[in-house]
């Protein structure tokens, strides 16, 4: 496993994180216990360090799994939650959104269910339309001073709301908005166009979440397998519905034939090269083994062109940025 610089922090995490939003069965859909501790520790053996959960990841209990995971090896790890949902299927509407009182009730829930003193990353899961960011940042600077947090992040944020709480967290001289984490994949591109400039032009650590499309970009759909298609009742899912996502799928999959990979490996290994930490959501040692696989795998210089040409973003405006990793926008758009 390689380890990365994150953002302008002092912290060096493995080259892809662990997510575990399948750590549990409270969904419905998920991995037992038994399954659960095979994966983390597989993950952990592979040299993984950097691990993503949520309070509401199946209703309280992959927070809860992960909390026993860590028992007497805490400091082995960067362990990432958030909130904004709450842990309950039916959480108090006090007790969600983005509000100073959400933050504080959900970050003490979360320590507990952690079975730890202070969470790493503490992000927003997503903006409520309510909160302004004032309060998000006053927040967050109170947690850090009371020692629960160390970092601050926002998940699914827009590009302009992330760079307003950067912004106000620099001139409040409060803790830093340190990271950003958002979706991202051959077939969800879109954050190329604005939330991959600001996030390093801010020097922010960036997460990306779902690089296999849901599982669409494996190809195990043709197949006929359902997984999160139905699983989650077909959210957190990219379906193969239009002629440019068949060609994407068909470009992966004729590469991965070339180089003797699967069509996940292939897609993690594009994920990670745009100066992104991906997180992986495994379910089944089966699908941990494969995706850690995308770990050695080197695209050449014509494989990235095929799949860029292949899943090209639509001509826009923003899109036309030069962006700050030194490469022309031919790189985004036609």
């Amino acid at each position: 496993m390689k380890y990365t610089s994150f953002g302008k922090t002092g912290l060096r995490v493995s080259q892809v994180a662990l997510g575990t939003g399948n750590f549990g069965t409270g969904w419905g859909h998920g991995a037992d216990p038994d399954t659960s501790k095979e994966m983390f520790n597989a993950y952990a053996e592979a040299g993984g360090n950097f691990i993503d959960t949520a309070d509401v990841y199946q209703f309280g209990q992959s927070e809860e799994q992960i909390g026993i995971l860590l028992e007497g090896r805490r400091e082995d790890f960067v362990i990432a939650t958030k909130y904004s949902n709450g842990a309950q299927p039916n959480a108090n509407r006090l007790v969600t959104g983005n509000s100073r009182k959400a933050m504080v009730a959900s970050v003490e829930a979360s320590l507990k269910r952690l079975k730890t003193d202070r969470i790493d990353i503490y992000w927003v899961h997503h903006p409520d339309g309510l909160t302004p960011a004032e309060e998000i940042v006053r927040g967050f600077e109170d947690l850090a001073r009371a020692g629960k947090i160390l970092y601050a992040g926002l998940s699914n944020f827009p590009a302009w709301r992330l760079a307003r709480a950067v912004t106000l967290a620099e001139l409040t001289r409060t803790v830093p908005i340190a990271a950003a984490q958002f979706e991202h994949s051959l077939v969800h591109r879109e954050p190329e166009a604005d939330l991959f400039p600001a996030s390093h032009a801010l020097g922010l650590g960036i997460v990306t979440w779902s690089p296999l499309g849901g599982g669409m970009l494996t190809g195990k759909y043709r197949q006929g397998e359902k997984g999160r298609a139905e699983g989650l009742g077909g959210r957190v899912f990219q379906p193969e519905n239009s002629a440019q996502r068949t060609q994407i799928l068909d470009t992966v999959i004729a590469i991965a034939g070339e180089i003797d990979a699967s069509a996940g490996q292939v897609a993690i290994a594009w994920a990670g090269t745009h100066g992104a930490v991906p997180i992986i959501g495994p379910r089944s040692m089966t699908q941990l083994t494969d995706n850690l696989g995308a770990l050695s795998l080197e695209l050449s210089p014509e494989h990235i062109s095929r799949l860029d040409t292949a899943s090209v973003l639509t001509p826009s405006a923003p899109a036309r940025a030069v962006i700050p990793w030194g490469e022309s926008t031919d790189r985004i758009v036609a």
